[in-house]
Formats: C-alpha cells, structure tokens, sequence
C-alpha cells in the first residue's frame, strides 16, 4: 500500500483530531461515575493513536509488535467484557481491534523489511488474506452507515459543544478511516 503524502499527512492530522472527543470526555468531571464510558474512551484513544502511527509517513514512535501487544490486549480485554453481557460497544471495539491487528500482522513480506516502526503508508504490496480485508470493510462500511444515521439524530438540535464530542460523531469518522485504511492495503 502506498498512500500520496498529501493524504497520509492529512490522515494524520484528522486522526488525531479523533482523539479530541475521547480526550474530553476523560477529562470531564461528569463522566467519572461510567467506568465503560471510560473504557471505551480509553480504547478509542489507544485506536486513533494507533492509526496515526499507520498513516504518518514519519512512522510511530512504538514498533509494530508493541502495537500488537495493545490491540491483543484490547480486543481479548472488550471480548470478554461482550462475553459478560457489556455493552453492544464492546462487540465494536473488539472487532476494531482484531481489524487493526489484522492490518498490522498482515503487511506485505516485503513491508517487513522496514524495520520494527509501523510505517503503512510507505508500504509496497497488499495485506496478506484480502477476504478477512474484505469482511472487515463491509463490517465498517455497514457501521459507517449506522452511526451516520445515529449521528444526525444525536446533533440535531444539540449544542455545538455535545454535538462535537458525540460518540456516533467520532464512531462514523472512525469506521471511514478504518474502511479507507484497509481499501488502501487491498
């Protein structure tokens, strides 16, 4: 996979502009009572962080097995958490982690030759199992399309503030990230 620079910086930029919702409802003093609320901020902060590090074209500062570490922890952790009746947003974040996973464990042969940093814009070939890729896109694809909805009845009528920091906001940007990323491997 290659991604032009112009886009991979521009992904960089609007992924970590993903992390401003979640930042924000860490911080804030009204959510300490949710411990999923916290989970899941947690999980999606450690998401757009990860994703920065696969389309920044300077690469992240934690190599690629680390990164497998996390997103395995996290998955195993959100699965078990489905397991136990949680949340229907434990079931996502499972699936976006084992989808991320997926794209780091399944680079090109020839990619792995750049090192231990996770660095999939400058990728040459695809990910390895296209159909797992293919699975995966129309799972987000179908999210995607969900969350948009859900998204235009939570900010109709909400102020500016809510609006912005709406989870199906941050979830339908997300899920397209995610299906672009692994349209671009492909």
């Amino acid at each position: 996979m290659h991604i032009p620079d112009v886009v991979a910086w521009s992904l960089t930029v609007l992924f970590a502009l993903l992390a401003v919702p979640s930042v924000y409802r860490l911080v804030s003093l009204q959510r300490l009572a949710d411990p999923d609320i916290r989970q899941m901020d947690l999980a999606e902060l450690l998401m757009v962080a990860a994703m920065v590090a696969m389309v920044s074209p300077l690469g992240g500062p934690i190599p690629a097995a680390g990164w497998q570490a996390v997103l395995a922890l996290m998955a195993g952790w959100f699965f078990v958490a489905a397991l136990r009746g949680r949340r229907c947003c434990a079931v996502h974040h499972t699936i976006s982690a084992v989808a991320m996973l997926y794209m780091i464990t399944a680079m090109p042969e020839k990619g792995m030759n750049h090192g231990p940093w996770l660095t999939m814009s400058e990728m040459p070939g695809k990910l390895a199992w296209p159909a797992l890729a293919m699975v995966a896109i129309a799972y987000f694809a179908f999210d995607v399309l969900k969350s948009g909805f859900t998204a235009a009845r939570v900010v109709k009528g909400a102020p500016v503030r809510e609006a912005i920091v709406a989870r199906p906001v941050y979830r339908a940007a997300m899920g397209l990230g995610m299906a672009y990323m692994l349209i671009a491997a492909i």
